[in-house]
């Protein structure tokens, strides 16, 4: 399959590739997704979504190869992302090994893009424009759900972290009808200073803890407690939002489920 990449120029890839590695998670379980599991003989440690993953060899971090490991499973693709996975692209590309980057989605509807770019390079795009319509359809149906609260939203791992214009966790704010207080923010991602963030005066915090950690729910109640925040308070599982793969939608929808079980204050 001959195309051309935005950010590679011309590539040719197997026009369906059998014996893949993925090094991002929403890669992986949007292959999963699609049916091509079987497919699959290497992942990322962070790819773990599904469950089924948990048994392929760890490959890589998010920024480090185990190249002998690589090499012996032979793939005919690696997927990659883009973003902090820029420099791993380049030294695959160096490698002569056969990849295709994702970038990284400024919406939700990047998410479904990237999903039917998949179907298309793996010969499956029926099944990728199905996926997407009916995560699509629910989406649409998120619109404007919930009444008008200012929200602050951080990423707990290495943060704190929040988000700006152009990011897709901020339209699907924007989607279900919350006010991000950095909306207007000239940054997708950034650190935010703390005092700005009570200035701006938000009615609700949302919080993404890191996933797989015990009492999350107190460890984020025990952090705003540190910076003398009295806000109410959502805690998500952990990396869900931060995750744009196909299950970003039911996180999405599990979110507006937590939002609207709060009682007014």
């Amino acid at each position: 399959m001959r195309l051309v990449h935005d950010w590679l120029g011309p590539i040719e890839l197997p026009d369906s590739a059998q014996r893949i590695v993925s090094l991002a998670p929403n890669a992986t379980e949007t292959l999963f997704a699609l049916g091509l599991g079987e497919r699959v003989v290497g992942r990322s440690a962070f790819c773990y979504r599904p469950a089924a993953t948990l048994g392929l060899p760890v490959v890589s971090s998010y920024t480090r190869v185990r190249w002998t490991l690589l090499a012996s499973l032979r793939p005919d693709l690696v997927l990659i992302s883009t973003g902090v996975q820029r420099d791993l692209l380049n030294e695959l590309r160096r490698r002569g090994i056969p990849i295709f980057p994702l970038p990284l989605p400024q919406s939700p509807y990047g998410i479904l893009e990237n999903i039917t770019t998949l179907g298309a390079l793996l010969g499956v795009a029926e099944r990728a424009t199905s996926l997407c319509a009916g995560l699509s359809r629910r989406y649409s149906t998120l619109y404007k759900t919930l009444p008008p609260p200012r929200v602050y939203f951080e990423f707990g791992p290495g943060g704190p972290i929040t988000v700006g214009r152009g990011s897709y966790v901020g339209e699907a704010l924007r989607q279900v009808g919350l006010i991000n207080i950095f909306d207007t923010h000239p940054q997708s991602y950034f650190q935010p200073d703390l005092a700005e963030v009570v200035r701006l005066e938000p009615h609700l915090v949302l919080y993404e803890p890191r996933p797989h950690r015990s009492r999350q729910l107190e460890k984020a109640q025990r952090l705003l407690s540190e910076r003398n925040w009295v806000y109410p308070l959502v805690v998500n599982g952990g990396d869900e939002l931060a995750h744009y793969g196909p299950l970003f939608f039911d996180y999405l929808e599990a979110l507006v489920g937590q939002i609207r079980t709060l009682k007014p204050a």
